[in-house]
């Protein structure tokens, strides 16, 4: 057994047990590795991200540049590559996840716009 899916399943769970992770970018005009923390949803291996400011989110932009991001739960990290989320169907799905998981209220407050989320899996 290699350690890779090993370190993974640590990876899912910290996910699981976490509010917040960091999510590290790479720029799309620097190049430079850009770290945030962000809100998430870890539901059956996928990796649910809403950006707060919707398609005008600085990582998010980046992101459709260089859709590979890392991931860092609690000190288990793990390189992800992820899709974007435009169906307005599918966003609302993962609107309704954060509102499960951190409230109505919180969502409302931090959260901008909603036309856009991020999709990745975790092996």
């Amino acid at each position: 057994m290699s350690a890779k899916p090993m370190r993974n399943d640590v990876l899912k769970d910290r996910l699981s047990r976490s509010r917040e992770i960091k999510i590290t970018v790479t720029g799309r005009k620097s190049g430079r590795a850009i770290s945030n923390p962000v809100w998430f949803v870890f539901e059956n291996d996928k990796l649910y991200l809403l950006p707060v400011q919707g398609s005008d989110t600085q990582w998010y932009k980046n992101v459709l540049k260089n859709p590979t991001i890392q991931v860092d739960a609690g000190g288990a990290k793990a390189e992800v590559k992820v899709i974007p989320v435009t169906d307005a169907k599918q966003v609302s799905s993962v609107v309704e996840k954060f509102r499960a998981k951190y409230g109505a209220g919180d969502v409302k407050k931090y959260y901008s716009k909603f036309d856009v989320a991020v999709l990745g899996e975790i092996r």
